[in-house]
């Protein structure tokens, strides 16, 4: 069976290439342009990783992690940070986020990551 990733990212060019990417890789992917739409996909299932932006239209990626990784449902989710801000990849590890990977970034690199988690 294959794993499932949620993809919340914003820029729908990016989200476009992970969802492609991801998906020729053979992982099943769901996607969410904002905090709201990945909280509805959320509720009706729960993925096996978890790509996440930082700075979404409608919230905050640290925050959003910060809140998965304290809920009991939720924590043992992994959860990649995806951001091209400086002081995100600190921010990140407050978060207790699994991993961070820096914009702009590698696909190879990306797909090595995810595939570490979900290992």
């Amino acid at each position: 069976m294959s794993k499932l990733i949620q993809i919340i990212e914003d820029d729908e060019a990016i989200r476009d290439v992970i969802e492609y990417i991801l998906q020729q890789s053979e992982f099943d992917v769901t996607v969410a342009a904002n905090a709201k739409e990945f909280k509805i996909n959320l509720f009706n299932t729960l993925p096996d990783l978890i790509l996440m932006d930082v700075r979404l239209p409608d919230g905050n990626g640290i925050q959003l992690c910060r809140k998965l990784k304290q809920s009991l449902d939720t924590r043992h989710i992994p959860v990649i940070i995806i951001s091209a801000h400086a002081n995100a990849e600190q921010s990140s590890k407050e978060a207790f986020a699994d991993d961070f990977i820096s914009k702009p970034f590698d696909l190879d690199d990306l797909l090595k990551r995810v595939e570490n988690q979900l290992a």
